[in-house]
C-alpha cells in the first residue's frame, strides 16, 4: 500500500553548468588581489603626492614659500606619471588575460560567465565605471563586499559586468 502522503518520488536530471570545470579564487585571494592591487596605487600615485607635500610643508615652516610650492608641483607631477605608468600597465595586464597587477600576482584572473575571455571595456565600464557610480549610494560599497560570501562567490559589481574570477 502506498503512502498518499509521501513526497513524489520523480527523477530529476541537474541542468547543466555552463561555467563547469572552472575553478572559482577563493575568496581570501580575491582579497590579497585587491589589497596588492590597492597597494600599487598607493605607491605610485599617493606616495609622491604625500612625500611633496611633507616636503612642502617642512619648506614653507622654515619660511620658505617658493620651495614649498616647488615641492607640491613636482610631487603633483610624479603623482601624474605614476598614475599615467600604473595605468597604462593595468591596462596592458587587462587587455592580455583579464588580470589586474595583483590578480596576475596572486594566480587569478576575470572570465565572463560562460568562461569566454573578458574584454577591456566590460571590465572598465561595467565593473569600475558602474560601479564607481553605484558608490555614491550610502552602504554600497559594503554590501558589494559581502556578496563574495555567497555561492556563486561574486560580488555584485561580477554580477554588473557578468564575469567571474577563477584561478589562472
Amino acid at each position: 500500500m502506498t503512502n498518499p502522503y509521501a513526497p513524489p518520488q520523480a527523477v530529476v536530471l541537474d541542468v547543466a553548468d555552463p561555467a563547469a570545470g572552472i575553478l572559482l579564487a577563493d575568496r581570501s585571494t580575491r582579497l590579497g588581489a585587491s589589497l596588492l592591487d590597492g597597494l600599487i596605487v598607493g605607491v605610485m600615485v599617493y606616495l609622491p603626492l604625500f612625500a611633496g607635500a611633507f616636503i612642502g610643508g617642512s619648506a614653507q615652516a622654515q619660511g620658505s614659500d617658493d620651495a614649498g610650492n616647488t615641492g607640491m608641483g613636482i610631487a603633483l607631477a610624479l603623482a601624474l606619471v605614476g598614475f599615467a605608468a600604473w595605468l597604462w600597465l593595468t591596462i596592458k595586464c587587462l587587455k592580455a588575460d583579464g588580470q589586474s597587477i595583483g590578480k596576475k600576482a596572486c594566480g587569478i584572473k576575470m572570465v565572463r560567465s560562460d568562461g569566454s575571455p573578458v574584454s577591456l571595456s566590460r571590465v572598465i565600464w561595467l565593473r569600475n565605471v558602474v560601479n564607481m557610480i553605484l558608490a555614491v549610494v550610502p552602504m554600497y560599497g559594503i554590501i558589494d563586499a559581502l556578496f563574495i560570501f555567497g555561492e556563486s562567490r561574486r560580488c555584485i559589481h561580477d554580477h554588473l559586468a557578468d564575469t567571474l574570477v577563477i584561478k589562472a
